[in-house]
């Protein structure tokens, strides 16, 4: 599973800035909106709303430039500005004191954001997704089913390996690149059948090489088109319902298979009048009408599905907790 927008909400929100040196959270949050301001990334969102709400009115920015799986860079104000993940740690230098406190924002599950301005670090901003209420008790209920959880997310890992313990995820894979998820998906369907889900542009090539592909019916149009699955409301629980219910399909099938198989293994030798010397023929009639009754099992058999057990809701699982 993907993290962001599929175990949390996808509407990440800024709760902290650390300012380094004399500059003021506005102005920082001015640069930072200005680089941002171009941006769909829930992450770029999150700064930008923050600035909305304060009333602060984004830097112009000129000449962009992709720093590839960390950030932006731009010109404002005529000096060199940039913002991006904690990867671009490795092209500026930090202090110790800095990395401190990086490492204790990421240890509450908020992801941070380094600001820079004229060559240097100049802030880090927290943001902070939660995960779902339904994300706790589908991960629970998808153990349950025999499946083993695996978050796969671009996110630094103790974020993501902080919400993973906080709704129970088994396996964590985190400060995967844009483009590596589909490598990571090829390994562990080496361990057997592999479903994802995802809802951003960066999940497209994980859908469509996952065994099944699941997409969240509110994630991008390209993540849509590459879901075999999917879901019309943003919820986890639709997942284990969708899982459950192909496990109970498949089974019924198999089940249909296997008496269709047997009815005519017996019925066929029977109509070809392999019993006759015992006297026990069958009627091109009788013949006919057993075909149909075979016919109408197997649809009987196919409308039990209607009955499946299907998981409880989000809500009754966290009751029962």
């Amino acid at each position: 599973m993907d993290k962001t927008g599929t175990i949390t909400v996808g509407k990440p929100q800024v709760t902290d800035i650390i300012s380094i040196g004399r500059i003021s959270e506005n102005e920082i949050l001015r640069i930072a909106a200005g680089l941002e301001d171009s941006s769909e990334h829930p992450l770029a969102l999150a700064v930008i709303n923050e600035a909305k709400d304060k009333k602060i009115t984004p830097a112009v920015a000129k000449n962009f430039t992709a720093i590839s799986g960390k950030g932006v860079q731009a010109l404002i104000d005529g000096k060199q500005a940039f913002i991006g993940n904690d990867r671009l740690s490795d092209d500026f230098n930090m202090t110790d004191d800095l990395k401190i406190k990086m490492t204790s924002l990421q240890a509450q599950a908020k992801t941070v954001v380094l600001v820079g301005y004229d060559g240097q670090i100049i802030a880090l901003i927290g943001i902070q997704d939660a995960p779902k209420s339904s994300s706790k008790a589908a991960i629970r209920a998808m153990q349950k089913s025999g499946f083993h959880t695996v978050m796969l997310t671009g996110d630094n890992r103790l974020v993501a390996q902080a919400i993973a313990d906080d709704i129970g995820i088994d396996e964590v894979i985190a400060d995967v690149m844009p483009g590596d998820k589909a490598q990571h998906i090829r390994k562990l369907q080496e361990k057997g059948a592999v479903a994802f889900v995802g809802d951003g542009i960066n999940d497209a090539p994980a859908l469509s090489t996952a065994t099944v592909g699941i997409a969240m019916g509110s994630g991008s149009d390209i993540a849509i088109e590459s879901g075999g699955i999917v879901l019309v409301k943003n919820d986890l629980m639709d997942v284990v319902t969708s899982l459950v219910l192909a496990r109970k399909t498949y089974s019924r099938i198999l089940i249909n298979l296997f008496w269709a198989f047997i009815y005519n293994v017996i019925g066929i030798p029977v109509a070809a009048g392999i019993f006759s010397a015992l006297g026990f023929t069958l009627s091109p009639e009788l013949a006919g009408l057993a075909m149909a009754l075979s016919s109408i099992t197997v649809v009987l058999s196919s409308l039990l599905l209607n009955y499946v057990r299907l998981p409880k809701s989000s809500e009754t699982l966290i009751g029962n907790s």
